[in-house]
């Protein structure tokens, strides 16, 4: 009973301070203070809530052994006399004994006796914190049985002296701490702002960090914590904008240089038509063909740039629908044929299956990877398409003899606008920007695109599409 008095007291004197600090730490979050205040004015929030506790707990504590000792002696022998003087109670005098007054009750919990005022039972803790608030008086409760009957019996105890015990425990507990307090928040305030030191110095170089020096990188360097991992997290995501900006650069770089050579071209005979060739109609003839040629190219350059645009931007739509990629596979034959009559081709299509996807898209993937087996194929090479299921991704496979990629360029060839320098040298018409759509078109398929090259042997390009059926 004793425990249940005492755990019951404990949750209600806890309650104000669990609502203050609910209140403080709320306020903490609304109020903008700087982050090592905050840290500093919770540890000191969490000190005072261990101060508290501790002495609570001490005054607890001591209440609770005081009390045990008390029930098993004191309390014990009162309860043995009265019972033994029943039910002649006129034989005890109050006055001489420790307890204020007692109470008797029947077994339906009407009084019986009582020495002063009358009573309740205390059978609940309510009636027994009822009389420690009112009266300050500890309630001693227990039954025993006379003349063939069940009674109940309260012993009411002064408790002034053992309260001004606790009191005195505590106020020692708090004084104690508040002592503590002057050196440990010193010592609080000084480790918050040591704590966030690595930040402070994050945010002064993040501050720093502009276009022109976007290859500043944080310091790593002593710290084995969260700190080093968010460090470390932020300077690998500089490195990716930065690999991001040097690639846009050289892409608007690459770019630039790609339309300079046309528009260069078109205003070279463009000012020769204005100097003497208006009457002359073979610079004429030539200079529009030229004309038209470079313009052309200006605008297959443009689409293909508008193409990838659309891309990064998320803004690429796939028109869709189911179909059988023998009816794709065998145009490309057809056409091919028409068009190239220079090297040995070769057509192989062992397996057909439906596909769910954009089967313009799909024909201009497979065209790219023609145009540059025809590019860079040799008169008289070969150059072979086949088709194939493996495992869950229909192969189209584009086989040439041509000069080949060497091993350091093979990384790059789907970078944008890049071409390698056998391409370069040999004056190979394009732009560097085929392969690029080519992956992107597979990859909005969820397909794959492999590459195998041997250079002056030739090359493999695999594109890979899921299928449906077969």
């Amino acid at each position: 009973m004793i425990k249940t008095i005492i755990g019951k007291l404990l949750s209600l004197i806890l309650y104000p301070f669990r609502l203050i600090v609910n209140l403080l730490l709320g306020l903490l979050k609304r109020l903008k203070f700087s982050i090592a205040f905050k840290i500093s004015t919770t540890y000191l929030i969490l000190y005072v809530i261990i101060i508290m506790t501790v002495a609570l707990t001490t005054s607890v504590g001591y209440l609770f052994f005081e009390l045990q000792k008390f029930e098993e002696t004191i309390a014990a022998r009162d309860s043995e006399n009265i019972i033994n003087s029943f039910p002649d109670f006129n034989k005890i005098n109050i006055e001489e004994e420790r307890y204020s007054s007692f109470e008797i009750f029947d077994k339906n919990l009407n009084t019986y006796y009582s020495s002063e005022r009358p009573g309740r039972y205390a059978d609940s803790i309510i009636v027994v914190i009822e009389k420690i608030i009112l009266y300050n008086d500890y309630v001693h409760s227990e039954s025993f049985y006379k003349n063939g009957s069940t009674y109940y019996l309260n012993i009411s105890y002064p408790m002034e002296d053992m309260l001004k015990d606790v009191w005195r425990i505590s106020l020692m507990v708090l004084i104690s701490g508040a002592i503590g307090l002057m050196f440990f928040a010193p010592i609080v305030s000084s480790t918050s702002y040591r704590l966030i030191r690595p930040i402070k110095n994050m945010t002064e170089i993040t501050r720093t960090i502009t276009v022109n020096n976007i290859n500043t990188r944080l310091d790593v360097k002593g710290t084995e914590d969260e700190l080093k991992e968010l460090s470390e997290t932020f300077n690998a995501m500089l490195d990716r904008i930065e690999g991001g900006y040097k690639m846009q650069q050289q892409f608007v770089s690459d770019a630039s240089h790609e339309l300079r050579t046309p528009i260069a071209v078109i205003k070279g005979y463009v000012d020769m038509l204005d100097r003497w060739g208006k009457n002359d109609k073979a610079v004429l003839e030539e200079s529009i063909a030229a004309i038209k040629n470079e313009t052309d190219n200006m605008q297959d350059l443009i689409e293909k740039l508008l193409f990838i645009a659309r891309s990064d931007r998320n803004t690429l739509n796939f028109t869709k629908e189911d179909f059988r990629i023998s009816t794709v596979l065998k145009e490309i034959e057809k056409e091919t044929r028409m068009i190239d009559s220079v090297h040995k081709l070769y057509f192989k299509f062992y397996d057909d299956a439906t596909i769910y996807g954009d089967k313009a898209r799909i024909k201009q993937a497979v065209r790219i990877l023609l145009d540059n087996a025809m590019k860079y194929t040799p008169p008289g090479g070969y150059i072979m398409v086949s088709g194939y299921i493996q495992d869950e991704y229909y192969v189209i496979k584009v086989e040439d003899t041509g000069i080949g990629i060497q091993k350091d360029d093979l990384e790059k060839i789907f970078d944008r606008l890049y071409r390698a320098e056998e391409s370069r040298s040999k004056k190979i018409s394009g732009h560097g920007l085929g392969l690029s759509i080519a992956k992107i078109i597979v990859l909005g398929h969820k397909g794959k695109i492999k590459v195998k090259s041997t250079p002056k042997k030739g090359s493999e390009f695999s594109l890979m599409f899921p299928y449906l059926d077969s």
